[in-house]
This record gives C-alpha cells, structure tokens and sequence, in this order.
C-alpha cells in the first residue's frame, strides 16, 4: 500500500514532537546529525527526493551508533538507551516505503514517548507526552485513512480513542500489582546530575545551595506542624576534620561501630508523618531529629542517621516516626576519641580561646561559646569573605561573616579544643507550611549545618550555634531582598498584594505537583496494598484481585463491544433501507441492481441507460458510500440521502429506452 503523503507528513510532525525532548537531552555536537535525518525525510515528502541507497544508511548506523558509545561509554541504561532508539528512529524514516514501514515507526515513536518518563516524571512532561501520544494516533489514522488532510478529523478520532482506552487504562494502574520498584528507576548513568546535602562539608558548599528554589521533600504530619525550633531533618553526620572539610566516620571507626543501631531513651510520644523524598542519588533520608523505628530496606547508624539500603535515585515516600525530646545512651570509647579529635597544626588561635574555658564544666564550656557568637561582633553572611590557610581562625578572629557551616564548624572546634566531644549535623531546618493542603515544604535553600555536643547527663544534645545571632546582624543578600529594600521603596510600590497572589499560586501549583507524585509517581506497591485493603479487596489474594482486574476488562470491553454494535446496527440499518428505497425505484423501470454489482458500478449503468438520472443518482450514491464505508457523519449526511432518494422520481421507462 502506496503511504498518502499528507499521512507521511503527519508522521512526520508527530515523531518531531516525540522525539524534541530527547533532542534537548542530547549531547550538543549529536543533534544536527538528527536534526540532518528529520530534514531529509521531509525533502524526501515535499521535494519527493529518492529514498539514500542501502551502503549509505548502513553508514548512516554506524555514525549514529558510534556517536552514541562516544557520549555515554555504552549502550545501555535510560539516557544511552533512549539516545540510541533516537537515532534507530531517526534512520527508519530513511527507509519508509509501506504501511508496514509506518506501523513500525509509530510503535517505535510511542517507545520513545514512554522512556521520556524514564528520564523525567514531572506534571509538565507527562501532558506534554500525552500529547505526543494524540499526536501519533493521529498520525496513524491518516496514515490508514483514504481521505485528504482533514486535520480536525484525525485529532478528534485520535482524541476520541484515547478516551476510549481511559477506563482500562485506569483499571490497570489501580488494580495491576504494582513492582516494588517503579520501572523508572533504573540506574541512571554516572553523570546524572544531582543537588543538595553532600556527604561532607568544606567552608561555602552549603551557602551554595541557599538560592536554590528546588524541593527537598515533603511532609505530611498525622497531627499537627511541630513547633519551628524542633524541626531539624538530619542529614550526614560529620566527625572527621582537617581543619577546613569535614567527613564521616567511614575511615577513622570499624565497620562493626559505624553500623550500630543508636539507643536513646524518649521523652515523648512518637511523631508520624510521611516524608516525600526527591531523588539525590545517595543513601541517606533526612527524618525529624531521631527516628522512632527503622522501615524495611533501611538502617540507623550509631550516629543516628536513616539510610536507605539503595542510593534514592526516584522520588520516594516513607512512613515515618520520630522522637524531639530524649536522652542517648553511653559513648562508646572509640566514638568518645573521635569525638575530640582535632589536626594539631590547624587554628592555633581557636586552640587558645578553647583553652581559656577547659576548666569549665561541659554546659558551661557550651554557654561561654554560644555568648562568644552572641557578644562579638559576629554576622550571618549568605555571602562570606574567602578564609585562609587557618579558615576558623580566619572566621572567628578576623572576618565574622559566616552561613551555618562556619559556625558549626567554628563551635565544634572550640568544644574538641575545650575537651568537650561534639559534631557536626548536616540537613535541614524548618520549611513552609502550603497552607492549601497543610503540609510541609522543605527546599533546598532550607540547607542547614548544626553542632551536637556530648554531656554526661543528657548524652548527645543538639546545638545550634547559629542561632546566637541576633536578628539585626543577619545581612540581606539575595536578589529579592535587595529588590524589596531598595527599589521597592525608590519607586514607592505596594509589593505586598503581588507575593500574596504569587505566594498563593505557587502554593496551589505545588498541591497539584504534590498530589501527582502522592497518587500517580508515589502509586507503588505499599499504597497500593493499602488501597486494595480499604477496598476489602486483598482477601481474595492477589490471585483474586488479577482474575477481578480481567473481568473488569471484559466487562468494560464487552460493553463498548455492545455500544458499538447497537449504534451501528442503527446507522446501517437506516441506511440500508433508504438505499433500497433507491433501488425499488429504479427496479419498477426495469433497472434492477445485480447481486453482484457494487453502488458505483450500478451508478455507472443507471447513468448509461438513462443519462437525465445520471446527476441524481451521482449525488445518492456519493453521500452512500461515503457513510457507508468512508468518513461521512450519520447525523448530517443520513438526512441528506433520505432527502435526495425522496426527490428521486425516475419515472417510466418508455419503449424507445
């Protein structure tokens, strides 16, 4: 079958649409090449150009297979897999003959759209695929399709079987045991990009991320928001300096003491919540200060940080609980030294203002440190001077502008140096509630550094050193601020309406995203058992919830079966009685329709042997076949046949006839 050519370009526009995406993920230097691929397919349409010859595609392959190993190191995972298929595509078109030729392209398109979910599952590129998914159904049925390009008609047809398709589709995903991963979280390559916590801490990398607008995660509490002063989600825990970065303890303590579950003893009852965690690629989950239980696939250090067994490298949800108030359990020897542990080179000065507090008592040394940062001209700088060869002596002597790890690390020197063991928390603090769906927002600008220090009677308490500045030597830095303080006041505008409208918008368009990734993304195997179990459906066993998923899809497939089969037993049922009416009439002049013969070769003999019915008959026989094999809409064109029969009077057939 010879393809249309309005089909071909069809085709054409809906693979350019599938495949812009994948284009824009590409490495810089590889897009012309399939860009140079589309542009020739759409010479070959419009310029009707010679499809290239057999060597010069196979050519064409290994270019492309090789410009793929090239960029990614090989040819498998989600972005080389889909890099590959781009090109695979790309050069089919180069050989598009038959319809057979096009059914391949199109399937090979609808891969295409799927694995762009591999890469991102955002609110936008899901419409934008479903999109991409009319777009190729169109495509395919004016590919299949006899009449001209009739735009309207391919995007309604095509809209109206993805409607169609819509209660199965919905059966599936609800009903179909779901895997306990999502299949788009395959490993991704090693150059994936990633941001916030890192697992150490050098001077700066944390105010680096204080700009950053992105979610960290999400919260949801069964009760209400804790007060702000309890809200520290706990990152990476750091014991190990040099004097400027700091690490954890994975090469300074045994194995046996890094993965000791940590005692405590509560003070409280437990609260529960459900964290939504961004994808960053590493171990680690940021609980409310220390969790109350350990959820399978994960496990809590001596240190009390959350790990999950398996880098989060796809946005997941965890069922959590977690105490504010308690007392640790002893300190381990090992844990004890590390604790104090200092370079013995670095930052003589801090070493010296330690010394003059030793004597104290641990709460006092704590006390003396926190009124040091509170006393000295010290400020909160998301914007901080560099730091020399000594950065905490250079911090707390010279400079004095600092973000959260310069006072950390700063007051965590000081304790070791002073004889009291203390660390360093990496995480975040606080967040925004979105008061359109009462929960917590928690981004990465809400990056935060903090001190623990060990006392004999409380074991580790939390400290937070940045705290001790007072409120008028914080400096507004960012671009906002800025703007707010000056221009705004310059010009004399009321900003205060535009950020509540602004505020209030992006608040609900967070709920939406929040409310995709809770029930389309976070749909997984979990939430699904809780589902089918308030549904009562689980004591059939998964066995009966398959056989009830197929018998769903019989029942829904039967009954469109039957819908369509009703109307169209009405339509043709209507249609062939008034084209009988039309043969009746030409029967009783001696012009009887053979059981052989099709309406347009009737039409052409009737038009033979009585030329003054050729016009009238021309015209019923038309809107006939055009309703009753083509494109014809019953509700306009069926009034019509039945009006032009009516009008059909062919008279007697006389004798000289």
């Amino acid at each position: 079958m010879t393809l249309p050519r309005h089909g071909r370009l069809w085709l054409l526009a809906a693979l350019t649409a599938a495949l812009l995406p994948q284009l824009l993920r590409l490495p810089p230097w590889f897009i012309p090449y399939c860009v140079a691929l589309l542009g020739w397919r759409l010479a070959i349409d419009l310029r009707d150009w010679p499809l290239p010859p057999r060597w010069l595609r196979v050519l064409l392959t290994l270019v492309g297979i090789g410009g793929v190993l090239a960029g990614y190191r090989t040819l498998f995972g989600a972005d080389a897999g889909l890099a590959l298929l781009t090109v695979m595509l790309g050069l089919k078109l180069l050989e598009l003959r038959s319809l057979r030729d096009a059914m391949v392209v199109i399937f090979m398109g609808y891969f295409v759209v799927a694995g762009g979910f591999l890469v991102d599952q955002s609110i936008y590129v899901g419409v934008y695929l479903l999109v991409n998914v009319l777009l190729l159904t169109a495509a395919l049925i004016a590919l299949s399709h006899p009449a001209g390009p009739q735009h309207p008609f391919y995007l309604r047809r095509a809209g109206l079987l993805l409607l169609q398709a819509l209660p199965i589709t919905v059966l599936l995903f609800v009903l179909f045991p779901r895997l306990s991963e999502p299949l788009w979280g395959v490993p991704k390559t090693s150059s994936s990009a990633s941001t916030g916590i890192s697992d150490h801490m050098t001077l700066n990398n944390i105010s680096e991320l204080v700009d950053s607008e992105e979610v960290a995660f999400r919260v949801r509490f069964d009760g209400p928001v804790p007060p702000a002063s309890q809200l520290y989600w706990r990152g990476p825990v750091l014991w190990v300096t040099d004097g400027r970065r700091w690490d954890p303890v994975s090469r300074d303590l045994p194995p046996r003491w890094q993965m000791l579950p940590g005692r405590y003893d509560s003070l409280d009852d437990p609260v529960r919540y459900a964290l939504t965690l961004e994808a960053h690629n590493a171990h680690w989950i940021f609980p409310l200060d220390l969790p109350a239980s350990v959820p399978n696939g994960m496990a809590l250090t001596a240190d009390f940080q959350l790990l999950s067994k398996r880098k989060v490298i796809a946005r997941q949800r965890y069922e959590l609980a977690s105490h504010t108030r308690y007392v640790t359990g002893p300190l381990a020897d090992e844990m004890y030294r590390l604790g104090l542990r200092l370079p013995t080179a670095a930052n003589p000065r801090t070493r010296a203002l330690a010394a003059q507090w030793a004597h104290l008592p641990a709460q006092a040394i704590v006390d003396s440190a926190i009124n040091h940062f509170r006393d000295q001209p010290f400020w909160y700088s998301r914007r901080p001077p560099p730091l020399g060869d000594h950065p905490v002596d250079d911090f707390l002597f010279t400079t004095r502008r600092g973000f959260c790890e310069h006072y950390a690390a700063a007051f965590v020197t000081l304790m070791r140096a002073a004889g009291v063991p203390a660390r360093v928390v990496t995480g975040y603090q606080g967040g925004e509630v979105n008061p359109v769906s009462d929960y917590l927002i928690v981004r990465q600008s809400d990056a935060h550094a903090w001190a623990e220090v060990w006392l004999d009677s409380d074991g580790w308490v939390r400290v937070d050193p940045t705290a001790a500045i007072p409120p008028h030597r914080v400096e507004a830095t960012t671009d906002a601020q800025r703007f707010r303080s000056t221009d705004a006041a310059t010009l004399n505008i009321d900003l205060d309406w535009a950020q509540r409208a602004l505020a209030e918008l992006r608040y609900r368009w967070d709920a939406v995203n929040d409310a995709w990734n809770q029930w389309i993304l976070g749909y997984n195997h979990q939430r699904q058992k809780e589902l089918l179990e308030q549904l009562g459906l689980l004591r059939f066993g998964w066995q009966g919830v398959i056989a009830l998923l197929a018998g769903a899809i019989a029942a829904v497939l039967g009954a469109v079966t039957i819908y369509l089969l009703l109307r169209m037993r009405g339509r043709h049922d209507a249609l062939v009685r008034i084209y009988q009416r039309y043969c009746d009439k030409l029967a009783r002049i001696g012009l009887r329709r053979a059981p052989h013969e099709g309406p347009r070769d009737f039409a052409r003999r009737v038009a033979a042997q009585r030329p003054d019915l050729a016009d009238s008959s021309d015209e019923i026989i038309t809107l006939y076949i055009d309703l009753r094999y083509g494109k014809g809409d019953a509700a306009t064109s069926l009034p019509l046949l039945r009006a032009a029969v009516s009008r059909f009077h062919p008279g007697v057939r006389r004798a000289s006839d």
